[in-house]
């Protein structure tokens, strides 16, 4: 075991260096080239779509392969088109006061889960070369496989469009020595982590900008304005979607009294079937571990799988299990995030009541995350987003295909930041955006130092004479000037006039702007080095003047010493 932990720790340190070493190709592409490269992997991507979701499906156990499928899909077409034309290179936006230009990170390091393992292989891919970034993807165990295959079908069509080959690396071996080695690399960037809350933390605690997700645990209102019927069937197609393995699913579903009826005769008559109170008990103990925790064994599984695991029968056809539930917290198990076709049960007497139980489930175990909400008043579902502790507030929608952007205009993702409610850097999908940095270049619009008013008694200095006048020769100038000064000498006493005195010629004569004495310039060192400073020396044949003070990038030491630009004062 101590083997296999410093091979994989080697490995890390040598991808990482591999991958910082074809960042320097990579950021220097243009965008037409940036984006062939991301349309031939998103095709190829597309291509395997299917055979790449049934290899989950059969190496993780989880979820259904055939929904696998269109998770792949989702991640190399949709996620694509819609960044297709962002600008990632050079100026991005110009306006008359700002330009912005957009600036790679570098390495990007890419924590690949279990539960949607090619899918989010397939976009983090995607993002990081389209934003001309440089990828090491450290897969977990149990999906090793279908996660290096997903690697290798999308490196071997962006080789051929001209990717440099160490721009997109899989880790071959899936330890978590190897995992820390890769987040904390000097040369790794910035952390892309999708995984469980411990992976998360230490991502954050790396000491390296990182963009993590947390637990979801979506609660879901159905309002007494709704459509019963579909907010009934939206719930039950995302909390169903391959098993309920995307954390954006359904896990609670919050009623309103005067329907609460109505809705467990829709969930009846569309696949759900309610469990009586022994039932549900049965089910609460397998749903958790005894250390009160989530028991993988139920994650991604099918509703008949966990009823047998519980010891219960449950009708054929049925599509998820559901459970009036008591209360939130430890103590109620069916107030966990479940991440399978399982859902709690509340009846709540009014919108404001549903709020503060929506909000209570969050509070427990899904900070930040999603939160749904099925009405006809938009007024309501307004106020209800105002109330909720999340990043996502879906709407009339399947929790699931929403949050992610399927089903809605959300920025499409399979990451999704949990701001600082779920302790993320950002509330935000996920996207290329993050994974550049922006420069720009602004220009004066408010001015600091103003021209002072012209007084009475002042002559304003003019580049030009006024219309009408001619400007005075220099030769003119001159010569009214030493013809004052020799009729003053003429009026000095004799004996300051003993000494031949030579012809006054004034400066006017003798300086000009061709023979002018220049002063030398003094050497100054700059404060601060990037990577883009020491590219445009390079490129000007010039040295930069640096001190012990003086902060330099990474990449911008590295750089600058391979070419020797840096001058030491």
């Amino acid at each position: 075991m101590a083997d296999k932990d410093l091979a994989a720790q080697q490995e890390a340190r040598d991808a990482v260096e591999a991958a910082s070493f074809a960042f320097k190709t990579v950021a220097q592409l243009n965008q037409s080239k940036i984006d062939e490269i991301c349309d031939v992997m998103s095709r190829a991507a597309l291509a395997d779509a299917a055979r790449l979701g049934k290899m989950a499906n059969e190496e993780t156990g989880f979820g259904k392969a055939e929904d696998k499928f269109e998770k792949n899909r989702f991640a190399a077409e949709d996620v694509w088109n819609y960044f297709r034309d962002l600008k990632t290179v050079g100026v991005v936006k110009d306006t008359e006061s700002i330009v912005e230009i957009a600036s790679p990170r570098g390495v990007v390091a890419a924590i690949i889960p279990s539960t949607n393992p090619t899918s989010t292989a397939i976009y983090k891919i995607i993002i990081s070369i389209k934003s001309r970034n440089t990828i090491v993807l450290s897969p977990h165990p149990s999906a090793a496989k279908c996660i290096a295959e997903t690697t290798r079908i999308m490196r071997e069509a962006a080789i051929k469009a001209g990717l440099p080959g160490d721009a997109i690396t899989c880790l071959t071996n899936s330890t978590i020595e190897g995992t820390e080695t890769l987040m904390k690399h000097r040369k790794t960037a910035v952390i892309l982590a999708t995984g469980g809350t411990g992976l998360v933390r230490a991502a954050y605690s790396s000491g390296k900008p990182a963009f993590g997700v947390g637990p979801g645990n979506v609660p879901v209102f159905i309002e007494r304005s709704a459509n019963v019927a579909k907010a009934v069937s939206d719930i039950l197609t995302s909390t169903c979607f391959d098993n309920g393995t995307i954390c954006a699913s359904e896990q609670s579903v919050v009623v309103d009294s005067p329907v609460a009826d109505q809705v467990r005769e829709q969930f009846k008559a569309q696949g759900g079937h309610f469990l009586n109170s022994s039932e549900a008990e049965a089910v609460g103990k397998v749903l958790l571990t005894p250390q009160r925790t989530l028991n993988a064994a139920i994650v991604g599984k099918s509703a008949a799988f966990i009823a047998n695991l519980a010891g219960i029968s449950i009708p054929d056809g049925t599509r998820c299990l559901i459970a009036d539930c008591g209360g939130v917290g430890r103590d109620y198990p069916w107030s966990f995030e479940k991440l399978s076709p399982t859902l709690a049960f509340f009846v709540a007497d009014g919108a404001e009541q549903a709020a503060a139980k929506c909000q209570e489930i969050l509070q427990f175990g899904g900070m930040g995350h999603t939160s749904g909400m099925h009405t006809q008043d938009r007024a309501a579902a307004i106020r209800f987003g105002e109330q909720m502790p999340a990043s996502r507030v879906i709407i009339n929608s399947p929790t699931t295909h929403g949050a992610i952007g399927f089903s809605t205009d959300l920025a499409p993702s399979m990451t999704l930041g949990c701001g600082s409610w779920g302790g993320n850097v950002t509330s935000d999908n996920i996207s290329p955006h993050h994974l550049m940095d922006i420069k720009r270049v602004a220009f004066e619009t408010k001015p600091v130092n103003k021209q002072p008013a012209v007084s009475g008694r002042q002559t304003s200095v003019r580049s030009s004479p006024p219309v009408g006048r001619t400007a005075p020769k220099r030769e003119d100038i001159a010569a009214i000037v030493d013809g004052f000064l020799k009729q003053k000498l003429a009026q000095l006493p004799e004996p300051a006039k003993a000494a031949p005195v030579a012809e006054v010629k004034t400066v006017v004569h003798e300086i000009t702007p061709e023979n002018a004495v220049q002063k030398p310039v003094p050497i100054k060192t700059v404060d601060f080095v990037s990577e883009d400073d020491v590219r445009k020396a390079i490129e000007s044949g010039e040295k930069i003047y640096i001190s012990k003070k003086t902060i330099l990038t990474p990449s911008a030491r590295d750089l600058g010493e391979e070419k020797e630009v840096f001058a030491n004062i």
